[in-house]
């Protein structure tokens, strides 16, 4: 009898399994080919990602193919796992990203931020001096602030002010409006008269394009507001993928029931036929008693 839960999960766990080993290799190729820090801290992750779903798919699609009652339920648990650990990521990221949105400021055209106005859970994250640095080389590297000068170091004020800049951008390749520096380019500002050094931005600020405000509370800020975004996006893709993964859960419970009833049809038949074989011994000793005892009676006679 065809089993169309098990033909399914199989052909979903086929696909995983083959959608495995392009990320396996993309890991591998990361490891061999990254250039820098930022690239090489993810080739592990995407290799044990690879590695992960190959080993699931294999379980699933043996389990469900062969009815190796014992892989799916690794499977299923495994599944159940990953469900339970999504939802809870999901709620937990959008609890965390819930907190915290730029400044908009009058007559400019992007916006500023403050790193007190994020969840402190994020704070503690950017913060912690081992990360910042990390990540503050990740950012002198991507060159997001070079970006600012591919039409030249002579845009006029006017034009800057109207930009829309990136958090990051907004936050680590320019001084804090606090400060009042006077503009000469994107990246470099000049004290003025009217210069306020309320804000500790603006003592942090530099025109060395090596340091800027990388070193600045907003530049983390702005980073922490990436992170936001990310996070949120992030959370309602998950949101999508725990919908599939408990269409799969339920089709492998169903899967994983056929193969249950199935061993049981087998258990079932077997017992049947030793019963048959235990029931037939007994008529067969009388039959050839019966037999024996006429040719026995003959011999008497004669």
């Amino acid at each position: 009898m065809v089993r169309v839960s098990n033909n399914l999960v199989g052909i979903l766990n086929l696909i995983t399994l083959l959608l495995s080993i392009p990320i396996i290799g993309g890991g591998v190729w990361l490891s061999k080919q990254a250039n820098s820090e930022c690239e090489r801290f993810l080739d592990k992750p995407v290799i044990a990602l690879g590695v992960f779903i190959l080993l699931v798919s294999i379980a699933g699609l043996v389990g469900s193919c062969c009815r190796v009652s014992c892989l799916l339920w690794v499977y299923l648990v495994v599944m159940f796992l990953l469900i339970l650990l999504l939802f809870c990521f999901t709620i937990f990221a959008f609890v965390v990203t819930n907190k915290g949105a730029g400044e908009a400021l009058s007559d400019r055209g992007y916006k500023e931020y403050r790193l007190g106005d994020y969840s402190d859970w994020l704070q503690k994250r950017v913060t912690n001096g081992n990360n910042w640095n990390k990540i503050r080389s990740c950012l002198q590297g991507s060159r997001i602030c070079q970006r600012l000068l591919d039409h030249g170091s002579s845009t006029k004020i006017e034009d800057f002010y109207g930009q829309h800049l990136s958090s990051l951008q907004s936050g680590c390749c320019k001084p804090s409006n606090d400060c009042n520096f006077q503009y000469i380019s994107p990246t470099n500002w000049t004290q003025a008269p009217t210069s306020s050094f309320t804000n500790p931005d603006c003592t942090a600020w530099s025109n060395d394009p090596n340091i800027l405000c990388y070193n600045c509370q907003s530049c983390k800020a702005g980073m922490l507001d990436n992170i936001k975004s990310d996070w949120k996006r992030v959370a309602l893709i998950n949101i999508i993928f725990l919908v599939f993964l408990i269409i799969v859960y339920s089709v492998g419970c169903c899967a994983f029931r056929n193969n249950r009833e199935d061993n049981s049809w087998k258990q079932f038949g077997y017992e049947e036929l030793n019963a048959d074989t235990t029931r037939s011994a007994p008529n067969s000793e009388k039959d050839e008693q019966l037999l024996v005892q006429p040719r026995e009676e003959e011999k008497i006679e004669q």
